[in-house]
């Protein structure tokens, strides 16, 4: 019977008594609307409190910010990646509130995307664009989204419809417990990522991307930032599926070396000679590196269980000790 490795400790967030809720915003010269955006969440959840990251914005981004009412804190290294894990670092909350600052997101769906976490029902929630039809995206960027999202469906076995999305509620627990290393716009598909290796639960609720205000323009570049989500993808594969990975090659490897060596243990069985020994060299070292790519995969994959089960464990003596904290 399989087993699997089990899933991290809960938090039921019905009995936290006016949990504390953040709505952190990295931007990078969005003066044209963080002071709308600010102002709309602000409507929205008046008891919130509102961070804005800087990441080096040449414009008034950040004062137009500090003048709205918000937190405001820098990050000199460049990258939406590095800007969401100095989020991560720097604010304490129960529930964190991701979202761009550039009025393309709407704040009045808040609350739909809050109310799983507040359920207990979630540990991310994902706004969704891509379940509106009402969604304005250039066709390229569908098109992106669509490669990008079969791919990990496909490697990761789940039925998401948008990965890229920069809208996210999410619980304490998955921000302090899952860690992030990208450094730009490829930190959306890692925390996607992330969440299901992670076995953490993930809804997502329909929103509507609007078209960006007069004076803002796109930070992502669509050739570069796509082959490095790409790859990203591809090396968080490679490290959580390990046996699927290493397994998959081993077994195109042994596939190619049968191919070629089938006709040579043929002749040899008919006339006992082999008459193309680089061939037959060839084949029996696809083979043999095949066989060496699935116990790879075996061991990597071992390993890469144990380290779940490790990370449950300390997840649940994190839990322990904050709920601890909570009732003294």
């Amino acid at each position: 019977m399989k087993t699997e490795s089990p899933s991290p400790p809960f938090k039921d967030y019905n009995k936290i008594i006016n949990p504390k809720i953040a709505v952190i915003i990295p931007c990078y010269n969005e003066e044209a609307a963080i002071g709308r955006v600010i102002a709309d969440f602000r409507s929205e959840l008046p008891y919130a409190e509102i961070y804005v990251f800087d990441n080096n914005s040449t414009d008034r981004t950040a004062e137009i910010a500090h003048q709205s009412g918000a937190i405001v804190s820098f990050e000199k290294r460049q990258g939406k990646g590095n800007v969401v894990k100095s989020m991560f670092r720097k604010v304490d909350a129960d529930i964190y509130i991701m979202v761009d600052g550039d009025t393309t997101y709407p704040a009045n769906r808040v609350h739909d995307m809050l109310n799983p976490v507040l359920k207990g029902e979630a540990d991310m929630v994902v706004g969704s664009r891509l379940l509106s039809k009402s969604s304005y995206m250039k066709l390229l960027n569908r098109i992106g989204n669509w490669l990008f999202l079969t791919s990990l469906n496909t490697v990761f076995g789940t039925g998401l419809t948008d990965i890229l999305s920069g809208y996210r509620v999410m619980t304490r627990e998955f921000v302090r417990g899952v860690p992030v290393f990208s450094e730009g716009f490829q930190i959306e598909t890692e925390l996607t990522i992330q969440a299901l290796h992670h076995r953490m639960r993930v809804v997502e609720v329909p929103v509507t991307l609007s078209k960006r205000p007069d004076g803002g323009e796109s930070k992502i570049r669509i050739l570069s930032d796509g082959l490095k989500i790409s790859w990203m993808i591809l090396d968080l594969f490679r490290t959580y599926k390990p046996l699927t990975f290493f397994g998959g090659i081993g077994l195109m490897l042994i596939a190619i070396g049968i191919f070629l060596g089938i006709g040579i243990v043929r002749e040899f069985l008919q006339t006992g000679l082999v008459p193309r020994f680089p061939t037959a060299i060839l084949a029996t070292a696809l083979v043999l590196s095949g066989l060496l790519a699935i116990s790879v995969g075996l061991i990597l994959n071992t390993l890469s269980r144990s380290f779940r089960e490790i990370y449950y464990h300390i997840m649940l003596v994190d839990r322990r000790l904050n709920d601890k904290h909570s009732s003294e």
